[in-house]
């Protein structure tokens, strides 16, 4: 079911530093006949609107390296590279915003890590159940179709998230290879600069003392 364009995670992965952020998540439960096709179209590369911004950004990161060598050489053209990398990433970002489900879905607060996800839902899901999950990452504008499985379903402190009382624990199962170094990437600097944050906190705290 996974080849290297998508993996399953391995449980050395799921040991990845987690993270509380705010993305947009769309979801909805996938029998067991449907999976197979989807996966495939995953595995296959099909891209659309929704996920054009992740494959983008894929190939931006897979140049890097020549870039950089391009730009220690002939900076002039390297320089026109990049001016074309931006103008896809605004082609990409227009196509996201026509997708409607993109502009449908809804901002959640989530625990994230690169090996799965933990987010209130307003209906309850049993363990075991596949999800697919539209995950879109802010505010790069970064769409990712994963998929997942339902590891625990709880029901949220009374009071809290009335319109959504069930809290999702879902272990990603299927994630393009690409994506998931993208999602590495994010989560590494989202905690970069949470660590700075705290960094200045401290030294505000200490000077203020």
């Amino acid at each position: 079911m996974s080849d290297e364009n998508s993996k399953p995670i391995t449980d050395e992965r799921r040991s990845y530093f987690r993270i509380d952020d705010v993305v947009k998540l769309g979801y909805r439960a996938i029998s067991s006949e449907e999976l197979p096709e989807l996966i495939a179209q995953l595995e296959g590369g099909a891209s659309s609107n929704f996920t054009v911004m992740s494959s983008f950004t894929a190939m931006s990161q897979q140049m890097v390296v020549q870039l950089h060598r391009i730009e220690g050489t002939t900076p002039d053209i390297a320089a026109c590279i990049k001016i074309l990398d931006q103008k896809l990433n605004i082609l990409g970002r227009a196509f996201l915003m026509q997708e409607e489900e993109a502009s449908n879905q809804v901002t959640k607060a989530v625990n994230i890590s690169a090996g799965g996800i933990v987010f209130s839902s307003a209906e309850p899901y049993k363990k075991g159940e596949t999800l697919e999950l539209k995950l879109l990452l802010m505010p790069e504008m970064t769409g990712m179709m994963i998929y997942g499985e339902v590891i625990e379903c709880t029901e949220n402190e009374e009071g809290d998230h009335q319109d959504e009382p069930y809290r999702l624990r879902v272990n990603f199962l299927n994630i393009r290879e690409a994506d998931r170094d993208i999602l590495i990437r994010y989560l590494l600097r989202c905690q970069g600069k949470w660590l700075q944050k705290r960094r200045q906190e401290s030294e505000d705290s200490d000077t203020e003392s």
